[in-house]
């Protein structure tokens, strides 16, 4: 599969990641996150080249997951806010974010603490159930394909559709 190819398979990660799936595309997501607005800081913040950043802003605006937003007349200049459908991606960068602390942030600890701001509490990220509330991990779930997945991957996740027994191994 070629990266070009990715928005029209029939695969919601695939077509996410051709949104979302760059290096430099989730630092900026990052930064967005952490109340970086204009051009200028993001250069700053993530050493990009102009023209890398410009691209990257470009395919989030393109996409609907940032907008900009004018804060000066003379010269124009914008900044960049995160749309609704850009704010829906936190849970996603949180949950990457937890795991790079867990798994390469060393013996000093993460370098960035999450708070709850209703509970005043540090928290991690957890995958929860959304009807029962329950903490999901991968080897509680099942996936099933439906008649809109294409013929190969329903021919392969079928194949692989674990029984109780091998989810118990996996």
């Amino acid at each position: 599969m070629r990266w070009k190819d990715l928005p029209q398979e029939n695969c919601s990660l695939a077509r996410t990641l051709a949104v979302v799936g760059d290096r430099w595309t989730l630092l900026v997501l990052r930064d967005c996150f952490l109340g970086v607005r204009r051009f200028e800081e993001f250069e700053r913040s993530l050493k990009i080249a102009r023209r890398v950043l410009s691209e990257r802003l470009a395919l989030l605006v393109a996409e609907n997951i940032l907008t900009r937003v004018p804060y000066q007349d003379a010269p124009p200049r914008y900044e960049y806010r995160l749309t609704e459908m850009g704010l829906e991606l936190y849970p996603a960068i949180l949950s990457l974010v937890h795991w790079g602390d867990k798994h390469y942030a060393g013996g000093k600890g993460p370098p960035v603490v999450h708070t709850h701001l209703k509970c005043g509490q540090d928290f991690r990220s957890v995958l929860s159930c959304s009807e029962c509330g329950e903490a999901v991990t991968a080897r509680e779930v099942r996936a099933r394909v439906t008649t809109l997945a294409s013929p190969i991957r329903s021919r392969k996740a079928a194949r692989r559709s674990p029984s109780k027994s091998t989810r118990a191994r996996a």
